[in-house]
C-alpha cells in the first residue's frame, strides 16, 4: 500500500485525464450551452430551457427530440426549485416556473408535449406523428403505466398486504403490456423513425416513454428490490438498442442519481424491505452499481470512461473541495489517493478521518450533469476503496425532503 504522501500530485493526475470532445457538433452532452450538428449557428431556431442538473423528465423528452432530429439548438439552464432558488431571469419569462420551455423562431412554449407538437409542425414528426392515432395509444399506455408506479413507489407501506400485492401486480400487469407491445414490431423501437440513411431510429412514441421507464427502472430496484429489464426481456432489449446510441447515453441518469433526486420531487419513495431490496439498494449505495441492470453498453478501451471521469473532477476541483465537509485543505490528498486508485488500480492510502469527505462526494455524483454513467461508477468505486481503508464513517445523510445539498450555485463559475 502507498503511503500517504505518495497520492498522485494535481499534474501528474492530468496526464491520464481524457481530452474533451466536441460538445457542439461531437455526441450528445449535458454540458453543451450550443449543439449545432456541423450546421451553421444561424440556423438556430429552438432555444431549449432545461434544468441544470438534467432530473427534469419532460426536459429529456425535448432533448432527445433534437437530438434525434439534429435540430440547432440552443440551451439556456435553470434551477430546480427542489435543488436551488430558480433565477428571477426565468420566473420574468416563465413565471410558473415549470419546465421545460423552448422558444420557436422567438415564440415561446411550455409543457413538453405542446413543445413536441409544434416541433412538428415546423421540422416534421420523429417517426409517425404524436397525434396518430397509434401514437395516442401508445401515449396513453405510458400514462398508465407511470399512474401505476406512482401509486406503488409513493404509497406509504401498508397494514393490508393485499393492498401493497395489488400496487405491485397493477404496476407489473401493465408493463406486460408494454413488453408485449414491443414484442410486436420488427424493430428495437416502438413507433421507429428512420435517418436518412434509412436506418431505424426511435420514434416519437419511444421518446414519450424514455424519461419514465428510465426512472422506473432505477427505482423500483432501489425501493423494491425489483429488476425490470431480468423480468420484461422486451424491455430489456429496447434499453440494450437505446444504450448503443450516443444521443440517449448523453441523457442519460444512473441508478444512484435517480433514487436518491426523486423523492423531492415525487413527494417521498417508500421502500417495500425485502432481501433483494436490501441488496440492490446497497450496492446502488456504494456505488457499486447494479451492472447491465443499469447499462450494457461497452466503450470500445476500457480507460476511456476513466478519463473522462479524471477530466470533469479536474475541471471542478477547487469547487469540489470547497464544497466537502473537510474543507478544501483537508479534502486536497484524500481526493488525489481515490483518483490515483481509479487511474493505476493501485491502493493509495487517505489521511486519517478522511472517509466522512470521500462518501460525500461519492453521494453527490450526478448523472449525466457531471460525467457519463460509466465514467461515474468508476469514479465512485475508486472514491469507495479509498474511504473504507480510513474506516466506515458516512457522510452527511442525503435530504430526501429537497436537494440543497446539490445547489449548483458555488459551481457556477467553472460551469459545463
Amino acid at each position: 500500500m502507498k503511503e500517504a504522501s505518495e497520492a498522485l500530485s494535481w499534474e501528474e493526475l492530468e496526464k491520464f485525464s481524457s481530452e474533451q470532445e466536441d460538445l457542439i457538433n461531437g455526441p450528445n452532452n449535458s454540458y453543451s450551452y450550443i449543439r449545432l450538428f456541423n450546421q451553421e449557428k444561424s440556423s438556430i431556431r429552438v432555444v431549449l430551457y432545461r434544468d441544470k442538473h438534467a432530473w427534469c423528465p419532460y426536459c429529456q423528452k425535448v432533448w432527445l427530440w433534437l437530438e434525434w432530429k439534429r435540430i440547432p439548438y440552443e440551451v439556456r439552464k435553470v434551477t430546480m426549485r427542489c435543488y436551488g432558488k430558480k433565477e428571477s431571469w426565468y420566473l420574468e419569462k416563465v413565471p410558473s416556473g415549470i419546465f421545460p420551455a423552448i422558444e420557436l423562431d422567438k415564440k415561446l412554449i411550455t409543457e413538453s408535449d405542446q413543445i413536441l407538437l409544434n416541433l412538428e409542425k415546423v421540422f416534421g414528426p420523429l417517426g409517425m406523428p404524436l397525434e396518430h392515432p397509434e401514437i395516442i395509444n401508445l401515449r396513453k399506455l405510458e400514462r398508465k403505466l407511470f399512474r401505476a408506479w406512482c401509486i406503488w413507489l409513493c404509497s406509504p407501506p401498508s397494514f393490508w398486504e393485499k393492498q401493497a400485492s395489488r400496487r405491485a401486480e397493477q404496476f407489473k400487469v401493465i408493463a406486460q403490456e408494454v413488453d408485449d407491445q414491443l414484442s410486436k414490431t420488427n424493430s428495437p423501437w416502438l413507433a421507429p423513425s428512420r435517418s436518412n440513411s434509412m436506418e431505424l431510429f426511435p420514434g416519437s412514441a419511444d421518446i414519450v416513454f424514455i424519461p419514465y421507464l428510465e426512472r422506473m427502472n432505477a427505482s423500483l430496484a432501489y425501493y423494491k428490490g425489483v429488476r425490470i429489464r431480468k423480468d420484461f426481456p422486451n424491455i430489456d432489449h429496447w434499453f440494450k438498442a437505446l444504450e448503443k446510441l450516443d444521443a440517449y447515453r448523453g441523457t442519460q441518469g444512473d441508478f444512484h442519481t435517480h433514487s436518491h433526486d426523486l423523492p423531492p420531487q415525487m413527494g417521498g419513495c417508500w421502500i417495500d424491505e425485502n432481501s433483494n431490496q436490501n441488496l440492490l439498494s446497497n450496492k446502488i449505495n456504494s456505488g457499486e452499481g447494479l451492472g447491465e441492470d443499469e447499462t450494457t453498453f461497452k466503450p470500445l478501451a476500457e480507460n476511456i470512461h476513466t478519463g473522462i471521469a479524471l477530466m470533469r473532477v479536474l475541471k471542478h476541483r477547487d469547487q469540489i473541495k470547497a464544497v466537502n465537509p473537510l474543507g478544501s485543505e483537508n479534502f486536497d490528498q484524500p481526493l488525489r489517493a481515490a483518483l490515483s486508485k481509479m487511474v493505476l488500480n493501485e491502493t493509495y492510502l487517505p489521511t486519517k478521518g478522511s472517509a466522512l469527505g470521500l462518501r460525500y462526494l461519492r453521494d453527490r455524483i450526478c448523472v449525466p450533469r457531471d460525467m457519463p454513467l460509466l465514467s461515474a461508477r468508476k469514479l465512485r468505486i475508486a472514491l469507495e476503496a479509498t474511504a473504507i481503508i480510513d474506516g466506515t464513517t458516512e457522510g452527511p445523510s442525503i435530504p430526501i425532503q429537497n436537494r440543497f445539498d446539490q445547489d449548483p450555485s458555488c459551481f457556477l463559475k467553472s460551469s459545463n
